[in-house]
């Protein structure tokens, strides 16, 4: 057969997943820091969350594009408790974010136009962006150890300058990033706005995680008064923490006219797909304005176990970078022991972490998920070989 270049991927597994697959297989006990599924993770969910499914009107279809008015009525709620006004007639829901990027990166994009992104993130829009034929440029975030926490994350806006070019359509931003954990500043803000304006691109921001500041919290990108074309990515798997019911959205802002012409386009889109089924759509509010209760216990995890974390990792070898928030937390470990890579060397004391490669990051750097249930947190970092042995 002759198959599409798009999914010419190289599907081997590298020497760390097929080191803990045979772990898995051979039935070692594998002490798993590394699980961000919170379905899985031993919290409450929202009480009675699946009688929502069972309403009588959750059999009644009524199609429309950026689905029904009652729905995305509730994702305006949601932001209207985070102080911003979003008419609903500028939100899109879809089934995932994943599919979200998919209908903006088609929406913006001929084949061979170029997306912005930054190096360090999750792995995801390398698949996507080759699926529909555009490239992706990376523009870097530095960490700055001596600065304050809020502040040791930041855009190299010089170097994003630099990467733009004639193709160029979009920048991406995650708002907090994953797995750094960190905002975009007021600061790198202004300078987004400005800077896309100035070139015409438009924003692409992923604000999945934004609920989970570990300290105040932070301001969406969902604003009507932006001064350039932005597009607002979430949805029920972070928000709700229900990623098995599959509901995302788009919020769309910016100049009138851009705006305009932009819903009139992802409309069109939208419609040829019609992805959201009818019953999450009913249930959409009462999901929406149940959230509070798992948010509560998803953020006090992340604050118990950075606290087990940081007593840890006293007088080792370790040491964990500056977050603000998300699921995630970042070590810088050493490179090897007695010259095993690091996470190899964890996984032979039955500790599985992921290689901070897997991101992005530099060598001597592992990605652990806060959502670990507390035992198993405690026991896993108890055997993180850290201590100099």
């Amino acid at each position: 057969m002759n198959f599409s270049t798009r999914t010419s991927w190289n599907l081997a597994e590298n020497d760390f997943a097929k080191a803990t697959r045979m772990a898995r297989e051979a039935g070692r006990g594998l002490l798993d820091l590394t699980a961000s599924n919170p379905t899985s993770c031993g919290f409450s969910l929202l009480p009675g969350f699946l009688d929502e499914l069972a309403r009588s009107d959750a059999a009644t279809y009524m199609p429309d594009p950026f689905g029904m008015l009652s729905a995305r009525a509730a994702v305006a709620a949601y932001y209207s408790d985070l102080g911003v006004n979003v008419p609903y007639e500028h939100i899109a829901l879809t089934t995932s974010t994943s599919e979200a990027y998919s209908y903006l990166f088609r929406l913006l994009c001929n084949a061979g136009d170029e997306i912005l992104v930054a190096q360090t993130s999750y792995p995801l829009f390398d698949f996507i962006a080759n699926l529909d034929d555009v490239c992706l440029k990376h523009y870097p975030l530095h960490y700055d150890p001596n600065a304050d926490e809020d502040h040791s994350w930041a855009i190299d806006l010089d170097m994003l300058v630099a990467n733009i070019t004639s193709r160029t359509r979009a920048i991406v931003l995650v708002h907090p990033n994953n797995p750094t954990g960190h905002y975009v500043s007021l600061k790198e803000r202004a300078a987004l706005y400005q800077l896309c304006s100035a070139h015409n691109l438009a924003l692409i921001v992923d604000e999945v995680f934004l609920d989970y500041s570990l300290s105040l919290p932070q301001a969406t990108f969902a604003a009507t008064e932006s001064p350039c074309l932005t597009f607002v990515l979430s949805g029920l798997s972070k928000v709700c923490a229900l990623p098995q019911m599959k509901c995302s959205w788009i919020v769309t802002s910016g100049p009138k006219e851009i705006i305009r012409e932009a819903l009139a386009r992802l409309e069109v889109i939208a419609d040829t797909f019609l992805s959201m089924n009818a019953p999450i759509q009913h249930a959409l509010p009462g999901w929406l304005a149940g959230r509070r209760p798992v948010q509560r216990q998803i953020i006090g995890r992340m604050r118990d176990n950075l606290a087990t974390l940081d007593a840890r990792l006293l007088d080792t070898s370790a040491h964990r970078l500056a977050l603000q928030g998300g699921w995630t937390v970042v070590l810088r470990v050493p490179r090897t022991i007695n010259d095993v890579p690091f996470a190899e060397a964890a996984l032979a004391n039955d500790v599985l972490v992921q290689p901070g490669d897997f991101y992005g990051l530099p060598e001597g750097r592992i990605v652990l998920s806060l959502l670990t249930p507390p035992d198993l947190w405690r026991r896993g970092l108890t055997c993180l070989p850290i201590d100099g042995e």
